[in-house]
This record gives C-alpha cells, structure tokens and sequence, in this order.
C-alpha cells in the first residue's frame, strides 16, 4: 500500500468517526427527549446560562451642530441712512418799526422884542407869548393900581411832538395850524385860569395846550407902577408844522 493511499484512508476514518460521534448523540438526544423531555430544556438552559453575551450599540453621534453665526453689530458712529429731504418752514422776519416822522411845531411868539420873534423852524412844537394882556392891577397905597409892564415868557418848553396824540386824520392834519389859549399870569409866574381862544382842528390837541402851560411854561409876572407883581392876562400860541 501506498503512501498516498494511507492518507486518504486515515481522513476517511476520521470523517467516519466524528460521523458516528454525530449519530449518537443525536440518538441519545433523541432518546433522553423521548423519556425525559425536561431533560433537555434544563440542560439547554443551564449550558446558555453560562454565557453571557455582551452586546454594546453605538448610537449614532449627534450631527455637531453648525457654528452660530454672529450677527455683525453696527459699527458706532455709523451715519444713518440718508433721510428725506425737508423742506424748511419759511420764516418771516419781523418788520423793523419805520421811523416815526417828526411833527414837531416850534413856537413863533408875537409881541415885545424882548419876548417874541419866529424861530428857526425845526421838529416839534413851537410857543409864543402873545403881548402883553389887559391885566388887572390890584389896589395899594399910592394913586392906585394898574399894569405898568405886562407879563413875560421866562422859562419852560412845549416842542415835542410826543406831547400831542396823532389826530384821527393823521399828523398832516394838524400841519401849518395852531392853538391860541389865553392865561392869567400870577404872581408867582405860573399860569392860571386858562381857556382856548382860537382852536385848531384836533380836539384833543386843543385840549392839551392849557395843561402844559400850566405845568412847563414859567412866567416873569406884571408889575405895577411901584414894581410890585400883579397879575396879568397874557396869551400863548401853539404852532404846529413839519420842518
């Protein structure tokens, strides 16, 4: 016999063997299944509880989430958008006052030389005494009373057009007109007892004149014969004109 052939014998006698190994077993598993059918459940459980399978599942990782965006912030000082254009409020400017024109008459008196004559012509209102008055002379010792000099302008001053109101007609109304009053000069050269004479054509202009005489205009009184004051009627002109 070959040595080829002694090989070939012995795997086939092993495949044999381990063939019969198998039938028998199954044939005792067969039997012991047959007379003790627990038998082989207990021998099944007992030889599967002494392995313990440890089975380990790996979840799946979260997704990494993205990385958060940051929002840009605005840089500081950024001018903002460009807003629409306005249109401005027009404004009005207030009106200057206009210059107030001067009515200014100046006084022109009629009379002594000493007390009387036109002035230059100006802005304001202009006085005048008007001559010596009828005065009347009070009785004393002596051959008795009289005037023996008149009345005189001494101080004071009418010749702002501020002191008369403007006439519902406006200041050419009143313009190359006047106003006549007529006093009694005391002895103490203050007017008194004064009335119009010859009024212009603003009422409330007339009624002004006797107030201011009697308040600015002082007088040097009459005299008598002896040089003694009396009292004295004497007259005062208010013109009115633009220079």
């Amino acid at each position: 016999m070959s040595r080829d052939e002694t090989v070939a014998r012995k795997r086939l006698n092993w495949k044999l063997i381990a063939a019969l190994v198998v039938l028998h077993v199954l044939g005792l598993i067969g039997l012991a299944h047959l007379f003790a059918p627990n038998l082989t459940a207990a021998v099944v459980d007992r030889a599967t509880a002494l392995v313990t399978v440890t089975v380990s599942t790996y979840e799946e990782p979260e997704p990494t989430p993205p990385p958060p965006v940051a929002t840009p912030e605005p840089d500081a000082g950024a001018a903002g958008e460009e807003g629409e254009r306005a249109t401005p409020r027009e404004v009005v400017a207030p009106s200057a006052p206009l210059p107030r024109p001067d009515s200014a008459p100046r006084a022109a008196s009629t009379g002594n030389a000493d007390s009387s004559g036109a002035r230059d012509r100006g802005s304001g209102t202009g006085a005048g005494g008007e001559g010596a008055g009828t005065g009347a002379g009070g009785a004393g010792r002596g051959a008795g009373g009289g005037v023996a000099t008149g009345p005189s302008y001494r101080s004071g001053a009418i010749n702002s057009a501020r002191d008369f109101p403007i006439p519902e007609g406006g200041r050419t109304m009143r313009e190359g007109t006047s106003v006549t009053v007529a006093f009694t000069v005391g002895v103490d050269g203050r007017a008194g007892n004064c009335s119009v004479v010859s009024p212009g054509p603003d009422p409330a202009t007339n009624a002004l004149v006797c107030p201011l005489v009697m308040e600015r205009i002082r007088f040097n009184p009459a005299t008598d014969a002896n040089g003694n004051p009396v009292p004295a009627r004497y007259g005062w002109r208010q013109d009115f004109f633009r220079r």
